[in-house]
């Protein structure tokens, strides 16, 4: 790994994750050449528009993802378990910001976390927001505990076309920020693909990327490492550390 910059002990830290900090996980990503939206269209299964049009099969194709990273019993891996390990030992405030719907970063140990396209393991009732967790499949035919009316629940993830969850506390985090760290991006989705060009507008925090090769926005990054996450984000980890 190349030279790491070290912020001050008491610098506080944003993490952007995507995709690619799973991967190794096993799961699959959704941009890559045989990704996800390589497979089904996202106009089919994955907004707004889709599930009004056909509920049935938007909930198919949540079923299928949910039932998989469920039955493949897959687990955090090395660079989530380090990211966890930062914020236990970091002496100011790391903040963790997914892209990701699986639970990986939670189990691995990460415990202030915003997850910003929301959970698989969720549902969310269109008509009243209730949300509870769910871990089997989901139909038109079951009811929202929360106002009692049958075909309003779907998967609480954010879809193409909606306000991603709790961005004006990330915004707030941005602006604080001393140093901001995106793993496993494509910098091809937004708002998140954006995050990098607000800190270094707001002039105050160190950039880095770490990913497998150079994102969209990897011009922006002021410090970059390229690799695999359960190699590249442990080292990063461990030198800001000073292990």
């Amino acid at each position: 790994m190349n030279r790491v910059t070290k912020p001050e002990p008491n610098a506080r830290i944003v993490i952007l994750t995507g995709a690619g900090i799973s991967q190794e996980s096993g799961l699959e990503t959704f941009r890559d050449p045989d990704g996800i939206w390589a497979k089904v269209r996202i106009e089919d299964v994955a907004t707004p528009e889709a599930f009004l049009r056909d509920p049935e099969r938007v909930h198919a194709f949540y079923n299928m993802r949910r039932k998989r990273a469920l039955t493949l019993n897959l687990e955090p891996n090395a660079a989530h378990k380090a990211l966890a390990n930062l914020e236990a030992r970091w002496d100011a405030e790391v903040l963790v910001v997914t892209q990701n719907v699986d639970s990986f970063h939670e189990r691995a140990g990460t415990t202030n976390l915003i997850h910003m396209h929301g959970r698989h393991a969720e549902a969310r009732c269109n008509y009243c927001s209730h949300v509870v967790p769910w871990v089997g499949d989901m139909s038109v035919h079951d009811v929202c505990e929360g106002c009692g009316r049958p075909g309003g629940l779907r998967p609480n993830v954010v879809w193409f076309g909606e306000m991603p969850l709790e961005m004006e506390r990330i915004q707030e985090a941005l602006a604080m920020c001393d140093l901001f760290v995106s793993i496993g991006t494509s910098g091809n989705v937004y708002p998140a693909a954006g995050f990098v060009a607000l800190v270094r507008k707001l002039g105050r925090g160190h950039t880095v990327e770490l990913n497998l090769e150079p994102s969209t926005g990897a011009s922006l990054f002021a410090e970059s490492h390229y690799g695999r996450a359960t190699e590249i984000v442990p080292r990063y980890v461990a030198a800001l550390l000073g292990a």
